[in-house]
């Protein structure tokens, strides 16, 4: 059993379930439990305290395999002699909430995010955080070598229904940030909020939070947890998932949509046109109002974000903007590091929808990005405004695309990293192109009009065989323009598949 296989950055992630042909089952409870029992001896010598000691909650999305992957974890939990506190189903959020709200030692969250019905996973928290991937790397390693036995349950195991204590806390956090003189308790009466869930942990948003604060919810899809994900991809950034709620929205005439991934780490809204405020749109929104309540703080976003978007930090809302890696734990660490170097940072969000606020513990949080942005809207209520308004000056690109280009050959990083450094050179020399810097990820580069009118931004994958290729511009057919000098570099590359470049042309 290769255990450090399933590793994935600072997540661990694997097939649980049999079901789609050429994936064999690698998270097996065998598995879980190794790597359960090494998690015990990582919190125990950070901690000081021995296993008996430790009070470490277990949480679970929706999907089929969590019930017996997650009486695994307890179980192995129990044989080395933890207090145990079973949450069922929970959310990635709620489950690192529990060091602070319940003062556990530790928490373990089973999700593989918005990944298909047979693949799950596991995150680990302790009271400083999320694990980061070197601590993973030496929790695998540990558990790579650990033999599995079965020993006599010496712990003592809780059940609990933390998700709704947690929701509990956001409905105070609204109430209080709202300060709606009139009705303190329902500062959401008079609106109507939809949430999608796409069938996975965030079903509770809707019942639990909106409604007790004065919500209409009617028209809200796909609450019921339901880990076979019927309806569509529970992923804020799918396209058919972004459709279902955008004609929800319409349909019934609402305020506002909210879309969730599986554990309600990511979020994505839906304006009540129906478009939708995601990617950048999202990283304007939560700028304007984290700008508001923390003036000229700096935002940190990972490195495919426009040059619309940091027109908009800078000129529009008097912040700075600060591109860096994607992932994250990236973004988030760097955002960390700013603010230790003396730069005033509030925010760390990627394009993918997750978003950690400095006041939130740096908490990837979808459920409070979005509780965060609600005491804003209930606010704008009173001024017969929108958030919406908030983004109206954000300029977008009139073309942007995405292309993955795959690398043929099983050293594919040295590879890759090979063919940006020669891109960083090559461009140098090419009239109309202008490599950015500084630059923390790839090769940005920036293309005058008549070369494309934009910008585009070749990286390396962080996991994956592939170089991902991002482009925007302000005209049109200008990303044609860009493809074709840049077809021309990467045709001498033989182990590159270039085959999507050329049908854009």
């Amino acid at each position: 059993m290769d255990l450090l296989k399933l590793q994935n950055g600072s997540d661990i992630r694997g097939v649980a379930l049999e079901g789609i042909p050429g994936e064999e089952v690698n998270l097996t409870k065998e598995a879980v439990r190794k790597i359960t029992s090494s998690f015990v001896q990582w919190l125990s010598s950070c901690t000081g305290k021995p296993a008996e000691h430790l009070k470490i909650s277990v949480g679970r999305d929706s999907r089929l395999s969590g019930p017996t992957l997650a009486k695994a974890i307890t179980d192995i939990l129990l044989e080395t002699g933890c207090q145990v506190w079973d949450y069922g189903l929970s959310s990635t959020p709620a489950m690192y909430m529990s060091t602070i709200l319940e003062k556990m030692d530790g928490a373990i969250m089973l999700t593989a995010s918005h990944l298909p019905f047979n693949r799950n996973g596991m995150k680990f928290f302790y009271r400083e955080g999320g694990l980061e991937k070197e601590d993973i790397r030496n929790i695998l390693v540990k558990a790579e070598k650990s033999g599995d036995s079965h020993r006599e349950k010496t712990g003592h195991l809780y059940k609990k229904n933390f998700l709704k204590e947690y929701a509990a806390y956001l409905v105070d956090y609204i109430r209080r940030s709202a300060k709606d003189s009139d009705d303190y308790n329902h500062p959401l009466h008079g609106t109507r909020i939809l949430v999608d869930a796409g069938n996975g942990s965030g079903g509770f948003f809707a019942s639990q939070v909106l409604e007790p604060l004065g919500a209409n919810t009617t028209g809200s899809l796909f609450l019921e947890p339901d880990g076979h994900f019927p309806n569509h991809a529970p992923n804020p950034e799918n396209s058919e998932a972004l459709k279902s709620i955008s004609e929800a929205v319409r349909k019934h005439h609402a305020d506002l949509g909210i879309i969730f991934d599986t554990d309600v780490d990511r979020a994505a809204l839906i304006g009540r046109d129906g478009s939708s405020i995601n990617r950048n749109a999202l990283i304007a929104l939560v700028s304007a109002v984290v700008l508001e309540k923390y003036p000229g703080t700096w935002i940190v976003t990972d490195s495919i974000t426009s040059d619309g978007l940091t027109d908009f930090i800078e000129k529009e809302l008097g912040g700075h903007h600060h591109r860096y890696k994607r992932g994250y734990r990236n973004v988030i660490n760097e955002a960390i590091r700013l603010n230790r170097a003396g730069k005033e940072c509030h925010l760390a969000i990627e394009t993918s929808g997750h978003a950690a606020l400095k006041e939130n513990y740096w908490l990837d949080d979808g459920a409070y990005l979005v509780s965060f942005i609600l005491t804003k809207m209930a606010r704008m209520r009173r001024e017969g405004k929108h958030p919406e308004d908030l983004i109206s000056k954000l300029k977008h690109p009139l073309e942007e695309k995405e292309f993955r280009i795959r690398i043929k050959t099983e050293d594919f990083a040295a590879y890759g990293q090979h063919v940006l450094n020669d891109l960083g050179k090559y461009a140098e020399t090419k009239e109309g192109w202008r490599v950015i810097t500084p630059n923390f990820e790839g090769v940005r580069i920036a293309c005058d009009p008549e070369y494309g009118d934009g910008w585009f931004l070749l990286r390396l994958s962080l996991h994956d065989p592939v170089l991902p290729l991002n482009t925007e511009s302000n005209t049109q057919g200008g990303i044609r323009k860009m493809i074709e000098r840049l077809k021309e570099f990467l045709e001498k590359y033989e182990k590159l598949d270039i085959t999507k470049l050329k049908e854009c042309l």
